[in-house]
């Protein structure tokens, strides 16, 4: 049986993000798992909507940065500012410094603030001058990309991409969804006012009982034969690293704890391992993420679910 919490959880950010319930509980995985989140979609289909109304509805701080050609490592990180009357520097944290950061069109700025954002969703911490400084506890990155727009940007390259738990894309509505969104139009004073159905500290007490979820040793040689496999695919070029093998086994347990259960089952590792390992492989010849996503789709089929 799902974690009632969980199913209240998403039943909320449900209410705006109208006919995305897989999209929704994808979200939630990596949040769960202590993940980020690379979301790549057109405009105008609830990427920064999603962000936002997870952060509320977990009451969680959140900040949204705009991603543009002149955007600094300062900008994110924060500053060390000279104060006269004091005689000394002291640091103003940057927007990084919050629980649900939106890293808006991540793409459109240059490597060098990119690298910034990656090492804090990476190490959790961030060094400035010699100082570090912890960044609060649950931390998510939710960045979005627009995949049709190529003049001005900077693609991220695969060992950033590898530190993203999952690539989602949202996806235009159905027809039914997308007369109730046209319809109600919600907006953000209503997403700002809403109540939270779940606290910071719960996030977190959930994250650390993911991590008890008990995996059988046959289970983890099959997540093993599924990421060995990507490396010597005849339609892949640059296989899964081990990152990616720790972010699948993360992502299943998180999949197991939000079905109600303590242990994983194969279809905790089949249903999340495409989303997770789409964006970490190479392809010979596609280069979409969806073209990656069906080729592991593919090996997932061929390899033997043990018993």
């Amino acid at each position: 049986m799902p974690n009632v919490s969980l199913q209240a959880l998403q039943e909320k950010i449900e209410s705006i993000i109208k006919g995305k319930g897989n999209v929704v509980k994808m979200a939630l995985l990596a949040l769960l798992g202590r993940g980020h989140l690379l979301i790549e979609d057109v405009p105008g289909v609830g990427k920064t909507t999603l962000a936002f109304t997870i952060a509320k509805a977990t009451n969680c701080s959140f900040q949204r940065i705009q991603f543009t050609s002149d955007l600094l490592p300062t900008d994110i990180l924060g500053v060390n500012i000279y104060n006269p009357d004091r005689r000394e520097f002291e640091f103003r944290r940057g927007p990084i410094f919050t629980n649900i950061v939106l890293a808006d069109e991540i793409n459109r700025t240059n490597p060098k603030t990119q690298s910034a954002l990656l090492e804090a969703m990476n190490e959790r911490r961030v060094s400035i001058e010699r100082k570090t400084y912890v960044l609060p506890e649950p931390f998510m990155v939710i960045a979005t990309q627009n995949p049709l727009e190529y003049h001005g940007t900077f693609p991220l390259p695969e060992s950033q991409l590898d530190r993203f738990m999952m690539h989602l894309k949202i996806g235009y509505p159905t027809l039914l969804y997308e007369k109730k969104v046209i319809f109600e139009q919600s907006s953000f004073e209503d997403i700002e006012s809403m109540e939270p159905v779940i606290s910071a500290d719960e996030i977190i007490k959930m994250q650390r009982e993911v991590d008890l979820v008990r995996v059988d040793d046959s289970l983890l040689d099959y997540l093993i034969h599924i990421i060995r496999e990507t490396r010597t695919n005849d339609h892949i070029r640059l296989g899964v690293s081990p990152r990616g093998g720790q972010f699948l086994l993360k992502t299943a347990k998180a999949n197991a704890y939000y079905e109600g259960r303590d242990y994983i089952v194969p279809g905790d590792i089949k249903e999340t391992a495409p989303l997770v390992l789409g964006h970490r492989v190479i392809l010979k010849t596609r280069t979409y993420f969806s073209d990656a996503e069906r080729v592991i789709e593919e090996i997932l089929e061929k390899i033997p679910v043990p018993l």
